[in-house]
This record gives structure tokens, C-alpha cells and sequence, in this order.
């Protein structure tokens, strides 16, 4: 069933904030999209991404974990964001946030359908990362991620991992880590996030 189309623009914080929270999200989620947004935005400062994509990818990247905790909530949250009508690019953020993206035979072996999960645009790739280096509602730095991957024999995904670091560090002009560091590993969130209980 299709759902009232909300315009073929990013929906604002509010209404990124609004939809995740009728969707029925847990709040944990919810402050965790909040802490990816805060990284997501000053990494789109440094690089010249659209903020306002970015702003709405990060806050709805992980729609789907309201129905799906598992690696299908990238499918999931994208399904439910296109039957809302909402711009096909905030789609895709949705579906290839997973890592640094996830090749076909990974697809299979998680049980996710056939498709292209890897990002491509600039605003992909960054909230893909952003959501990399935030665990929970904390930022870490790039090795912790990749560690974690690799302690779970995911070798793949944790080269990948550190490609895509190395690349939008080169496209913001310094080491993303320093970024990180400079944040904190719990930085104050802005905007209507902010009212949230953290």
C-alpha cells in the first residue's frame, strides 16, 4: 500500500525525525541516525556534498530497523521510503549504506536480493561512512570498524571499508579520523535532534 508522497525533495529533520518515529523505530535507532547525521554533515561540509541529502540519508538510513534488525534493514528502509514517495537519491542512500557496499555473493549469503548495494554518488558514500564510523550513538576511528569486520572474518568488507576511508579523506582534505577525533566520541547534536534523550 502505497503511502501519501511527501515531495520529490529530502524531507527536513523534522520530518525525517517524525517518519522514524511513526514507523515505529526504536529510540536507540533513532539517536544512533542522529550521532551518523552530526558526522555525515561535517564530513558534506569538507567534501561539497548536497546537505540536504545528506542530512535526510543520514537521519533515515537505518528506516528499515523498525521491522528488520539484520543486514536487510537496507532493503527494508528502502522499500519503505519509496513507497513514501520519497526522492529516488534518499532511496539509494538507504539501500547502500550497508559498509562500503556489498558485492553479489555477500548479497546471497545474507539471505538480501539481488541488487546493486555498493555507494556510488558522493552523498552515498558519505553517509555510508558516517554510519561506518559511529558505533551506537559513539564516533570511532576508521581501524576500529575494520577490526570488528575482520575478527568476524570479513575481510572483504573491511578492505572495502578502508578504501572508502581513504577516499573521502583524499576528497575532504584530511584524514576523516582526525575529524572524528576532533568531534569527540559523543558530539552534541544539532537541531531538533538535540531534544532527543540521549
Amino acid at each position: 500500500m502505497k503511502e501519501e508522497k511527501l515531495s520529490s525533495t529530502p524531507p527536513s529533520e523534522e520530518d525525517c525525525l517524525r517518519i522514524l518515529q511513526e514507523a515505529g523505530c526504536p529510540e536507540r535507532v533513532i539517536i544512533h541516525c542522529c550521532t551518523v547525521k552530526t558526522l555525515a554533515m561535517r564530513i558534506a561540509e569538507l567534501c561539497g556534498a548536497d546537505p540536504g541529502l545528506v542530512s535526510s540519508g543520514a537521519l533515515l538510513h537505518d528506516l528499515g530497523r523498525c521491522r528488520d534488525m539484520g543486514m536487510r534493514h537496507a532493503v527494508v528502509g528502502a522499500e519503505m521510503a519509496a513507497d513514501m514517495g520519497l526522492p529516488e537519491e534518499l532511496v539509494e542512500i538507504i539501500r547502500r549504506h550497508i559498509g562500503a557496499g556489498i558485492d553479489p555473493e555477500e548479497a546471497q549469503e545474507m539471505g538480501l536480493p539481488p541488487g546493486d548495494y555498493f555507494p556510488r554518488t558522493l552523498e552515498e558514500k558519505v553517509v555510508a561512512h558516517a554510519d561506518n564510523l559511529t558505533s551506537d550513538n559513539h564516533l570511532v576511528a576508521c581501524r576500529v570498524t575494520v577490526e570488528k569486520l575482520i575478527s568476524r572474518s570479513r575481510y572483504r568488507g573491511a578492505e572495502r571499508i578502508e578504501m572508502l576511508h581513504m577516499e573521502l579523506s583524499e576528497t575532504c582534505g584530511t584524514d576523516l579520523d582526525l575529524l572524528v577525533a576532533s568531534m569527540g566520541s559523543q558530539p552534541e547534536p544539532e537541531g531538533p535532534c538535540r531534544e532527543l534523550e540521549r
